[in-house]
Order: structure tokens, then C-alpha cells, then sequence
């Protein structure tokens, strides 16, 4: 079972609602979000990249950055730019998408049940960035990023949320050709029982967010052994989350780029790939189903299928598509090894699309390129459920977050 609690959140005034909000911190480099904020002092990058506020030349893992994010958030809340809410809430959070559309709740989640496998993870973590982050949440005595977390469906929490969607909501606006829509949830006999639903769900998954949570543990850990007088209710026992029902995910492929061959010629390339795969003509760059790629070469798509002997049905994480093209092709064939290192391969999110794949291999940024059928969310909770972890950049989750429409505080 499950905890959830509402929070009084720091949120813009509505006015400034689009103006604040921003990109995830991870999904844009400093000098992206340099240019992002030029001209908007209300930019939320402020906050959650705050070297942008410094000299290019400092590291972006040096003290001063932490300090001048809690700096920038300090500004904000002194000049009311956000605003606290009087009253502990939830939120309900609508993404908008050309015709897709989910709907979430922000609410605290429990570093215990992160602890305790309640939210189950499926990836690795790397200690430089779960240092990075507990910095940040640290310093700045606040979770400015949302743990992106799902929820096998359930109708009642379905029903109480369509009931609240039904009021008018406190910020409606487009961002990215995305429309973001949030609603406060603070009447106490909703609150209580989407708290009671909650309470019946038996898992929570990270879908996307692993070092914002982890980060959270540990920042949790930290304060514990300083606290003599730790009871558990302290703040920093939750983290900022937005939870939505599995069956409204939205997951594109990750797709990959190869700078070269490997030093084979097209021929002994093809020939290789045709051991494992066989090889058709495409006519659309996507593949149609599980366990079939999109293959760009020299100009020209072809469609790889897994041949029966390689696809292992009784491991979830063997017969994910993106093991089985890096067991099977990029590592034995282009040398691959190591895709968490190895600069020679580039990931894609799917949001770019076929024709970004294409150019990087007509302008000779990539000798080769591989279109992958997304995963589903049914798989990535069954490995999971499984205590099991997707190999890297298995999932690109679309609609983004934005950052900055709820803050919670470490402070009570």
C-alpha cells in the first residue's frame, strides 16, 4: 500500500504561469537554457539550472551553482512571483498532446515506500547525478522537479479526478504544442479520499525521475541523522511526484544513431545483420510491431525482424527490443560494448522523429541509423515487479512536465 499527502505548494500567480513554467532541468545543456531564459527573468531555469545566471566557465557542479539557485528561488517567493498555498492541496495535472491527453496528480510521495521497493524503480543510477541533485534539493530546501510516477488504473481515483476537472483551473495555457491545464485540490473530504484510494494502490512506478527520487532518499537520510528529534512527518520524508494511471502513458521509441560500420564494408555489415535478422524493404521509416527495427543505410530504409531463436518471451528483459538490437547487433557487430560510454552512439527520443535519423546519416553525422517500436508500459512495470532494470534509454515519455507550476518545501 501506498502514501500520498498534499502539500502547500509555492506555485506562480497565474498571470506569470506560462512565464515561469520550463523544460526539465535534465533535457536541455547550458547553453540551451542560457538561451531560454534571455529576456525572461521569471524562467524557471533559474532555479532548476542556475548556472545559467553564471559565468559559462563555471563548473556546473560548484557550490556557487546551488547557492544561486536557492538565491533565485528566494528572489521569486520575495517578489511574488510564486505564491504559497494557504492550504495543504493536491493537484491535478492535464498534458495535452495533438490527441492525446493524461491526467495526473501531484501530490507527496513516501520516501519509506521508495525505500521499502512500494515504488518500484527500472533503472541504474549513477552517483554523480544523485550527488547533483541532492545538492540542489538541499541548498535549496525545496523539490522544484516532479518524480514522474505511474499506477496500474483504477476507476476510483478515476472518478474522483474526472469530478475535479469539472472546475475551473487555476492555470490553462500552450507550451511546446503542449497545453498544460492544473487545478488545486483542496477541499478536505476530496483530499482524504483520494488519500484512501491511493492507500488501496499496492505499487507505484518511476516511469521517469530516478535520480530526482533517489536523490530524495538520501536527502531524507541526511536530515534524519542530524534530527534527534525525528519523527517521520518531518517534509523531508516525501518528494514531489505527479502519479497518472498506467493506461494514459504515452511512450515513444528510443531510437539510435551509430557513427560508423566498425570498419566493415556495407556488404560484410549487411551480411552480419542477416545472421540475427532478416532483412525486407520498409515503406514507412517506423516499424510496425514488437521485435521489428527500422534500419537507415546509405540513403535507404529497410526493416530488420528478430529472427525466432534470438527472441527470449519468458524474460521481460530479454525480449525487449532495445536488448535485443544491442545484444545482437550493435554489440557484436559495431562494437557497441558499453552504450552508457561509448561515444559512438547517440540516442534519439522519438519526439524528433524518422527524419532526424535520416539526416544523420546524409550528413555524415552517422554511418547508420535504427527506428525501434516503442515499449509498452505493461513491460517496463513487469521488469519492474520483476526487480529487474531496462537497459539505458529504453523509454522516451511524451508529454514532458513542465517545472515550476508546483514547488514543494522542505520547510514547514
Amino acid at each position: 500500500m501506498v502514501s500520498i499527502v498534499p502539500f502547500c505548494a509555492f506555485r506562480p500567480r497565474a498571470d506569470l504561469a506560462e512565464e515561469v513554467s520550463s523544460v526539465p532541468y535534465d533535457v536541455v545543456d547550458s547553453e540551451e537554457a542560457r538561451q531560454m531564459v534571455e529576456g525572461n527573468p521569471y524562467s524557471f531555469l533559474h532555479v532548476v539550472k542556475p548556472e545559467v545566471d553564471l559565468d559559462p566557465e563555471v563548473n556546473i557542479y560548484d557550490p556557487s551553482v546551488y547557492a544561486k539557485g536557492a538565491e533565485n528561488l528566494a528572489r521569486m517567493v520575495k517578489e511574488g512571483t510564486l505564491l504559497r498555498e494557504a492550504t495543504p492541496s493536491f493537484y491535478v495535472y492535464r498534458l495535452k498532446m495533438g490527441e492525446h491527453s493524461q491526467i495526473g496528480l501531484v501530490a507527496g510521495a513516501s520516501v519509506d515506500d521508495y525505500e521499502n521497493d512500494a515504488i518500484k524503480k527500472h533503472e541504474h543510477t549513477r552517483e554523480d547525478k544523485e550527488i547533483d541533485r541532492t545538492k540542489h534539493i538541499d541548498a535549496l530546501n525545496a523539490n522544484t522537479g516532479p518524480v514522474f510516477l505511474t499506477y496500474y488504473q483504477e476507476d476510483t481515483i478515476d472518478e474522483i479526478i474526472d469530478q475535479v476537472v469539472k472546475n475551473v483551473p487555476v492555470y490553462d495555457f500552450c507550451a511546446d504544442k503542449v497545453q498544460h491545464t492544473l487545478w488545486v485540490v483542496s477541499e478536505e473530504v476530496v483530499v482524504q479520499k483520494l488519500q484512501n484510494s491511493f492507500a488501496q494502490i499496492k505499487s507505484l512506478y518511476v516511469a521517469d525521475g530516478h535520480h530526482r527520487s533517489a536523490s530524495a532518499t538520501r536527502v531524507r537520510k541526511e536530515r534524519q541523522d542530524a534530527n534527534p528529534l525525528h519523527t517521520g512527518e518531518e517534509p523531508y520524508n516525501y518528494f514531489l511526484t505527479v502519479i497518472f494511471p498506467h493506461n494514459q502513458m504515452h511512450i515513444l521509441a528510443y531510437n539510435r544513431a551509430v557513427l560508423d560500420l566498425n570498419g566493415l564494408s556495407k556488404e560484410e555489415f549487411l551480411a552480419k545483420v542477416s545472421e540475427k535478422f532478416t532483412i525486407e524493404e520498409m515503406t514507412t521509416p517506423e516499424p510496425s510491431e514488437k521485435h521489428s527495427f527500422g534500419m537507415y543505410l546509405e540513403g535507404k530504409w529497410c526493416q530488420l525482424r528478430a529472427k525466432p531463436e534470438i527472441i527470449k518471451k519468458n524474460d521481460p528483459v530479454c525480449g525487449l527490443d532495445v536488448y535485443i538490437l544491442q545484444e545482437y547487433l550493435l554489440a557484436p557487430i559495431l562494437g557497441i560494448g558499453n552504450p552508457r560510454k561509448d561515444n559512438r552512439i547517440k540516442f534519439v527520443g522519438g519526439i524528433r522523429g524518422s527524419r532526424y535519423l535520416e539526416k544523420q546519416v546524409d550528413e555524415k553525422k552517422a554511418a547508420v541509423s535504427f527506428s525501434l517500436y516503442p515499449v509498452q508500459i505493461e513491460s517496463l512495470m513487469a521488469i519492474a515487479d520483476a526487480g529487474e532494470v531496462m537497459p539505458p534509454k529504453s523509454t522516451w515519455f511524451e508529454p514532458k512536465l513542465r517545472s515550476g507550476l508546483v514547488v514543494r518545501s522542505l520547510v514547514s
